[in-house]
């Protein structure tokens, strides 16, 4: 059985991770690492991941970026992988990050859920095909209104080998050939929705993915957890957990 920490275990993804982990025999959470204590869980819980008493195999992380950097020390000196999902971080801690990784093993993606990750492996292969042939590519994201980054790390992800344009109401031109266009829309308490459309000449193909729940995020960074534990150091990310599964 993989012992994990949770580090951020009384945030809402920290209690969504402790419930689906109680409900898988293959992993346990043996300690939380929380600055609130408002939440009384099944497993001890410290204020600071150096008081932590408990033997790990894997440390998941969805707190803050603001406490990034004693994890990244933290799993280091210990030497145990870390999982990291926290979103926001510098330009900084991903290269602390990055560095770390030369000495334990690190697991960081964009998004948890397997099923975007699976959308990600997809888009690169239709795109190969579609971009040459001519297809216009476009990013539609929606998320709810207490979400502060736009446009998504997600929908970033997407994109990522190709030219993007966020905003074009500064600008009145034609697209260029490879350009991306992102739409980011932020209302109610839409979980999380990712449309890529591939616009061509007299057809369109439409790749899309909804989240109801963050569950789909939580269910994605407990099988990277079980995943990591035992791995040698280097930087994984959710496509090595999904080619695991293959």
């Amino acid at each position: 059985m993989t012992r994990a920490i949770m580090h951020g275990c009384n945030g809402k993804m920290g209690q969504v991770i402790t419930g689906l982990c109680k409900e898988d025999p293959d992993i346990e959470i043996v300690a939380g690492i929380d600055v609130s204590n408002h939440i009384q869980n099944e497993y001890p819980v410290y204020q600071s991941l150096w008081d932590c008493k408990e033997e790990a195999d894997v440390i998941i992380d969805f707190a803050s970026a603001q406490a990034a950097d004693v994890l990244i020390d933290y799993s280091v000196q210990k030497e145990i992988p870390v999982v990291i999902c926290t979103t926001g971080l510098s330009e900084e801690q991903i290269e602390r990050i990055e560095a770390a990784a030369q000495k334990t093993a690190v697991l960081r993606s964009a998004n948890m859920s397997m099923g975007i990750n699976i959308l990600m492996d997809l888009l690169k292969k239709a795109a190969k095909v579609l971009a040459p042939a001519g297809f216009d590519m476009e990013i539609v994201e929606k998320h709810h209104n207490q979400k502060v980054d736009a446009p998504s790390g997600t929908a970033l992800a997407l994109a990522e080998h190709y030219e993007y344009k966020y905003d074009r109401s500064q600008e009145r031109k034609k697209r260029e050939k490879y350009e991306i266009g992102i739409q980011a829309v932020r209302g109610g308490n839409i979980v999380g929705e990712h449309e890529v459309i591939f616009a061509g000449t007299d057809e369109v193909i439409e790749f899309k993915h909804t989240a109801y729940s963050k569950a789909v995020f939580g269910k994605g960074a407990v099988q990277a957890a079980k995943f990591l534990a035992g791995k040698s150091a280097g930087l994984y990310d959710m496509s090595h957990v999904i080619n695991a599964q293959m």
